[in-house]
């Protein structure tokens, strides 16, 4: 492999890395780990999370790349506001959770799904920019696929890396309720509030409303 596609690709992973940490992918997780009983588990939903993003922005992906287009502005523009939509939706899901019990098995499984559709979602919402990123720094289709891999490995490491951190406050507070629920009411109205911050500046500040209702 050439050296300065090898660069390319080590710039893939770091990105990568970095792209998991941004403040919606964070607030996001934070939800799921924020209803964790063991460490394991919180660790689980930031790779599930992982391989949910990569999964769309590989399949996305490559078909723009492969057809040479890109997603139209208002249509990324929307499919980010979905992000908002996503994140008011898991803070009131975070409070729901507080009122009920079940199995921890069965929790554990729903929360790795859930993480990986948060990913999913996250991934829609990034593949216009993952495009133009991938077609701005490589030259041939299937350095385009191994570039979106790669960054797709470094997301997962990242995501890992975070939602373990951010695991480790619930898990250690598992045994005292009070602050264990005050914690996890904290996470859940972060994220509606980032939410609605994040669908109003979309919608007001960068004028999608605008285009939805011309």
């Amino acid at each position: 492999m050439e050296f300065s596609l090898l660069s390319v690709l080590v710039l893939g992973l770091v990105l990568g890395i970095k792209h998991a940490i941004e403040p919606d992918h964070i607030i996001a997780v934070s939800t799921i780990a924020s209803q964790s009983q063991k460490l394991s588990r919180a660790s689980l939903a930031g790779v599930f999370w992982g391989i949910g993003h990569t999964m769309t922005l590989f399949i996305v992906g490559m078909v723009l790349i492969i057809l040479k287009n890109e997603i139209p502005a208002s249509w990324a523009m929307s499919l980010e506001f979905l992000v908002g939509i996503m994140l008011v939706y898991l803070g009131l899901s975070t409070f729901f959770a507080l009122k009920h019990s079940a199995d921890q098995h069965q929790h554990a499984h729903h929360s790795y799904i859930k993480s990986m559709a948060i990913g999913f979602i996250h991934g829609l919402a990034g593949s216009a920019a993952m495009v133009l990123l991938t077609m701005s720094t490589v030259e041939h289709t299937w350095q385009g696929a191994v570039y979106i891999a790669i960054f797709g490995i470094g997301t997962c490491i990242g995501m890992l890396a975070f939602t373990t951190i951010l695991g480790i406050p619930f898990v250690r507070t598992k045994n005292k309720l009070t602050l264990n629920r005050s914690l996890t009411r904290f996470t859940g109205f972060v994220s509606m509030l980032f939410g609605l911050y994040y669908m109003y500046n979309l919608g007001v500040n960068e004028g999608l409303f605008s285009i939805w209702f011309r």
